[in-house]
């Protein structure tokens, strides 16, 4: 029983590092749907970046 739940941990965190690998969004990313651009309009709250569709990559300029 406790190899099962070792297991289970290991792919818990895998599956969470997978899914996390693939986006460069911060904490200080604040997205927020923009209707009044359109029904698929983002914007950011802490840099004011838009995008088209939901983001997946922090747009702010460094």
């Amino acid at each position: 029983m406790p190899v099962l739940l070792l297991i289970l941990v290991i792919l818990v965190f895998v599956y969470l590092w997978i899914v996390r690998r693939g986006t460069t969004l911060t904490r200080d990313c604040r997205w927020r749907l923009d209707r009044q651009g359109g029904p698929d309009r983002f914007r950011c709250a802490a840099c004011g970046a838009e995008c088209d569709g939901r983001p997946r990559h922090c747009l702010r300029k460094r």
